[in-house]
């Protein structure tokens, strides 16, 4: 279902959205490439995953990725639920 890679890369980009500023603001996806030391398209790739599974959500203008909390706890659950 996630598909995450064995470095945990998803992970660690829904661990730097649940950070305090990200969780106000987003952050966009030069943001992540930066943060992570890859291309912008490589970052886009792990953001649209998590957007299609409902892990995370834009902004109207498409520019800015926060969590989906709610999301997050249902997917939590299932996984608690040993799904």
């Amino acid at each position: 279902m996630l598909r995450i890679p064995v470095d945990g890369t998803r992970l660690r980009i829904l661990t730097w959205l649940s950070e305090p500023a990200a969780a106000e603001r987003g952050l966009t996806a030069d943001d992540i490439a930066t943060r992570l030391g890859v291309t912008r398209p490589a970052a886009l790739t792990h953001l649209r995953l998590l957007t299609a599974l409902g892990l995370l959500r834009t902004s109207a203008d498409l520019r800015c990725y926060r969590r989906d909390e709610v999301r997050i706890a249902e997917v939590a659950h299932m996984f608690d639920k040993g799904w």
